[in-house]
């Protein structure tokens, strides 16, 4: 399994808006609305499974999300026709809370023109021939974060995957050497300002959350620190006269449409796009796939026999990554079944249709790669943890844009091969050399933000 056969194709094709007539219908409304809060309770309360119910009552479902409608897009065709349709733009209560954090005038919130040009900019960053320079520094975390781990020492996988995303990706896309304390700041402070920004985006009280209150104090806290730690990157980066082959470079230099330099605060959004969303999702990811080691030794056991083989007993590097199939497939398969990323939103930008059902312009839409990719219309068994089902001749199953974990079309994440990459070879770096158990004091159930992660995973590493 690799990147790019990470979306199976099939010959069915999505669903395509038309143009709207008298005849299409309004969606059907999901129960369990209560007044004035509507369905954001039953969000707050349990999304995961509230969402994954909602394909029982139709293709589209409406929701009230307090005194908004929403409407709730549950079929992997439909996902796909939403992502590629350009009567959908990148908005919605999802950006619209995540504005605090990314702002306005980056790549993750940026429509049209102005997103085009700064895709241009940072995508020679993230091309295929650019990986292999980043080998090294990739190679070299993977196995420092293993020799940091004393065998049978408890790891706190928390602070241990956000040290590890972070530094990876501020020494290969920043070329910084400013990580460990930072790293430690990002993980503490993304974890209030994502589940403050989820419960702003389910239940939104407006004004409310601009109260004194504990909650938001801390909110506003960590938000503001994690913008006081990109300024302090940028101003170190301009302070020491340097200009290296790399993103932050190529952001200080970018000029705008009429051939300026581009403004302060678009660096800054931009640089905030690759430290905080990026580390957050990787690092979310890293500590799934540490749990999924421990919950099914027989798939570490095969990792660690497929590393062996590979590379024959040599410490694994950036040139076998490509051939560790079982591997890549145990990091598709965790992602399958715990996004990262796991509710996404749009706005229609015209009238349009969608599933058959009239969507007024302005309205918003929300979807969850969570409940798509466990659905058993698309899946066999769903719920196991199945890595072999991305072989070729079982992933050609899978119905087109029921596992599109860096989403499709223009706003497809540029860093999905760097992404795949660093997960990969973290996964073979640390079942090469351990086994893993669950150690007292451990939760690994899923907290839920903006993106999942484990409440609290505790492993011991085990020697082989």
């Amino acid at each position: 399994m690799t990147v790019e056969s990470v979306s199976p194709q099939s010959p069915q094709s999505p669903a395509t808006p038309a143009a709207p007539s008298p005849e299409l219908r309004e969606p059907p409304l999901a129960g369990g609305a209560v007044p004035v809060l509507g369905h954001g309770l039953r969000l707050a309360r349990d999304p995961l499974a509230f969402m994954s119910g909602l394909r029982e009552h139709g293709d589209v479902v409406r929701l009230k999300l307090g005194p908004k409608t929403v409407y709730a897009v549950t079929t992997p065709a439909l996902t796909g026709a939403l992502a590629l349709s350009p009567d959908f733009k990148i908005d919605g209560p999802l950006w619209e809370s995540l504005e605090g954090l990314l702002g306005k005038e980056g790549v993750a919130t940026a429509n049209g023109p102005r997103h085009r040009r700064q895709r241009r900019t940072i995508q020679p960053a993230f091309r295929l021939d650019a990986l292999p320079g980043y080998g090294p520094v990739m190679e070299e975390e993977a196995h420092a974060l293993t020799e940091r781990w004393q065998p049978g020492s408890t790891v706190d996988c928390t602070s241990e995957s956000f040290r590890v995303a972070v530094r990876i990706a501020a020494r290969c896309l920043l070329r910084g050497e400013y990580m460990d304390e930072r790293a430690e700041r990002l993980s503490t402070d993304l974890a209030t300002v994502f589940r403050g920004m989820y419960r702003r985006m389910v239940i939104p009280l407006g004004p409310l959350y601009r109260l004194p209150f504990p909650a938001n104090r801390e909110f506003n806290r960590a938000l503001a620190d994690l913008h006081l730690l990109v300024d302090e990157i940028v101003a170190e980066r301009r302070a020491s006269g340097q200009k290296p082959d790399d993103l932050l470079t190529a952001l200080l230099e970018a000029k705008d449409d009429n051939g300026d330099p581009i403004g302060e605060q678009e660096i800054h959004d931009q640089v905030v796009a690759i430290l905080t969303p990026g580390s957050e999702t990787v690092a979310s990811t890293i500590m799934w796939l540490l749990q999924v080691l421990a919950e099914h030794p027989e798939h570490a056991e095969k990792v660690r026999t497929e590393v062996e083989s590979v590379t024959g007993g040599r410490p694994v590097g950036f040139e076998h990554v490509r051939s560790l199939t079982h591997t890549n497939n145990v990091v598709v398969e965790a992602m399958r079944l715990r996004p990262a990323v796991w509710i996404l939103t749009r706005r229609a930008v015209t009238d349009t249709v969608l599933g058959g059902y009239r969507i007024p312009a302005g309205a918003d839409i929300v979807y969850s790669p969570y409940a798509i990719q466990r659905d058993g219309r698309s899946y066999a068994r769903p719920l196991d943890f199945d890595p072999d089902r991305w072989l070729p001749e079982r992933a050609r199953d899978v119905p087109k844009y029921a596992m599109s974990p860096f989403s499709v079309g223009n706003r497809k994440c540029p860093s999905d091969h760097f992404s795949m990459t660093q997960l990969s070879l973290i996964t073979a770096a640390v079942s090469a050399k351990y086994r893993f158990e669950q150690a007292g004091g451990s939760d690994d159930t899923t907290r839920v933000g903006i993106t999942l992660r484990p409440h609290d995973l505790l492993l011991r590493a085990i020697p082989w």
